[in-house]
């Protein structure tokens, strides 16, 4: 029957937002703090640094992948970027680039090493990043023998606790990469191509793409996107610990196909991944201000990403 109303599709579409929204209602009648001021920009610097790798973790899952060692991945080049400003920045005023740059580059080459796992081996992404969540949290603790790196410059400690124009920097990058993230995937060729690759591997070899040249490249850009994050979590905390970021893959999945994107590659937007990071965001803050136990927020979280991929189910089988 024409322009007969469908729930399931409407749900598809706006049921994030909306489940934020009433999030938002129910943690404000259980504590007033919730809405001020000083906690929503709270809610947004932490949802920033994994939001970040949610941006990248996006184009992993349209192409029908996974990425379980952003955690671990933004522990070590958090550690290898203060190592690096502490063993050669000390003196320097832009010890911060030294941190940042080197950061970026370690999360780019271990992104660009599981890619090319993924596609020279032909190994799962699953395989691939399992191991690499071990690996990098190992090479986190020799790095600096388990031990935190403090003492950074107020140039360094900017990045995570300064502001520009009363917004803090992390929430301004994260605007940036989203902003980027995208028009990339929606408006050039590279993105059609991610998308091509996720909905028919074979079918977008045919039609003459590097299918293996894509898939690499999203490792990559997750992998400098935790470079980035590790930076800003260890400008934000003051320190580079070893324990940084364990659980993000949990969050960084959850606010990807919370946001819309199937498992199964082809769909999925980055817009849907803000809002589902903030939802994480939101989730996790209320829950705390309500002193609800980390261990049950972790079941909670593990609880919506399967209501959330069970729903996409059997949306599909619908169609």
């Amino acid at each position: 029957m024409a322009g007969r109303f469908d729930a399931i599709a409407w749900l598809r579409k706006y049921g994030t937002m909306l489940f934020l929204a009433l999030l938002i209602v129910f943690f404000t009648c259980e504590n007033q703090r919730f809405i001020s001021l000083r906690n929503l920009t709270n809610i947004l610097t932490e949802g920033s640094i994994y939001g970040i790798i949610a941006v990248g973790m996006t184009f992993v899952i349209v192409t029908a992948g996974v990425d379980l060692a952003v955690g671990s991945l933004l522990a070590f080049a958090g550690m290898a970027g203060a190592y690096a400003s502490r063993s050669f920045g000390a003196d320097v005023s832009l010890s911060w680039l030294i941190a940042l740059a080197t950061a970026t580059t370690v999360g780019a080459a271990a992104g660009y090493l599981q890619g090319r796992a993924v596609t020279l081996l032909r190994i799962p992404p699953f395989i691939v990043t399992l191991g690499g969540m071990t690996i990098w949290r190992g090479a986190t603790l020799i790095l600096n023998d388990g031990a935190p790196i403090s003492g950074f410059d107020a140039g360094f400690r900017w990045w995570g606790t300064g502001t520009i124009v009363q917004i803090p920097v992390p929430v301004v990058l994260f605007a940036l990469v989203a902003a980027a993230g995208y028009i990339v995937q929606r408006y050039t060729r590279y993105g059609r191509h991610v998308y091509a690759v996720g909905g028919n591997p074979e079918a977008a070899r045919l039609n003459g793409l590097n299918v293996p040249g894509i898939i690499t490249s999203v490792y990559l850009i997750v992998g400098v996107l935790s470079g980035l994050a590790g930076f800003l979590q260890s400008a934000r905390l003051g320190a580079a610990e070893a324990t940084a970021g364990t659980g993000y893959e949990l969050r960084v999945i959850a606010s990807v196909v919370i946001g819309g994107a199937s498992l199964s590659g082809g769909r999925g937007g980055i817009g849907g991944t803000i809002i589902g990071a903030l939802l994480i965001g939101v989730l996790t803050n209320g829950l705390v201000i309500m002193r609800v136990s980390s261990y049950w927020q972790q079941v909670v979280i593990g609880l919506i990403i399967v209501a959330a991929v069970a729903f996409d189910t059997f949306a599909k089988s619908r169609r």
